[in-house]
């Protein structure tokens, strides 16, 4: 009897420490990354590679696009400038005849065509308010032509004030990576999710970064200091299904939506993009 109890004993123990094994190699374990830049364009390079570790859904690939900013314009479009009817990626780029167009940053639940942070357009104003807790600002379409074209700003290291008469266009947003090129922790610990984010390095060159598997946003920064190049700032933009990313440039066309965030829309189910109040878009420089 005591012989059967312990045989009993030995397995619940062995089964139990196979499926806690089981479960950690779930998290831990890593793709095989592979970096490789394929040029699509003069000044924009693609790459898609493997995610820090394998996803709970979808194929746990990261797609790169890299720009040089003096190659192309750029654009801050927001439906409140037009007819107040917000549009898909694709349909922002039919209308104005844009290569690239991305989300320009969260926007607001109750008002829905209002950036979360702060947003400015040349004269239009879509969000009037600066956000206190978003320390992160893209600008770009500088006054003075002397400055960079496009940059991603920290607003703790260069401050508000020093830099809201520079540039035509502003959107603001969360902060990931700081000025210094360290990583900012996230409370949302156990929250993951599709994500866009954009990105740029010491060059000055820009890098917009997507994932339709989901991943926390520590997992996210921690891969982004992963790369095999310095990242100085970098700007989060969206999650979940609303997040966008679409490319029609040359021979290359490539339409990527997200889909996962944990809690509100846990699923892997969305096959189109979501109408948006505020996109950027890209143009080739003429």
């Amino acid at each position: 009897m005591k012989k059967s109890k312990l045989s009993i004993l030995f397995f619940i123990v062995l089964h139990f420490g196979f499926l806690s094994s089981c479960k950690a190699q779930t998290k831990t374990k890593t793709t095989t990354k592979q970096f490789e830049w394929t040029n699509i364009y003069n000044g924009l390079d693609y790459c898609e590679t493997d995610g820090p570790f394998i996803s709970i859904v979808n194929d746990s690939k990261i797609s790169i696009l890299k720009l040089n900013p003096e190659k192309f314009d750029f654009y801050l479009l927001s439906a409140t400038e037009f007819d107040n009817k917000p549009k898909t990626v694709s349909e922002w780029a039919d209308t104005f005849d844009l290569n690239i167009v991305i989300n320009a940053g969260m926007y607001n639940l109750s008002k829905t065509l209002l950036n979360k942070g702060y947003m400015k357009n040349y004269k239009h104003i879509n969000n009037p308010n600066f956000n206190p807790s978003y320390n992160a600002v893209i600008a770009f379409n500088p006054i003075d032509s002397s400055n960079s074209k496009f940059i991603i700003n920290d607003l703790t290291c260069n401050s508000w004030e020093s830099l809201k008469s520079d540039y035509h266009c502003y959107a603001q947003g969360m902060r990931m990576i700081d000025c210094n090129g360290n990583a900012l922790g996230w409370n949302k610990k156990n929250q993951s999710c599709s994500m866009l984010v954009a990105a740029i390095d010491d060059a000055g060159a820009i890098y917009y970064i997507f994932t339709r598997s989901p991943y926390t946003h520590n997992e996210i920064i921690q891969f982004i200091l992963s790369l095999p190049f310095h990242i100085k700032e970098t700007i989060y933009l969206e999650g979940g299904p609303e997040t966008s990313f679409f490319i029609n440039i040359g021979n290359t066309k490539i339409e990527k939506m997200g889909s996962y965030i944990s809690n509100t829309y846990p699923n892997d189910d969305n096959n189109h993009f979501w109408k948006l109040p505020n996109v950027i878009g890209v143009k080739v420089k003429k």
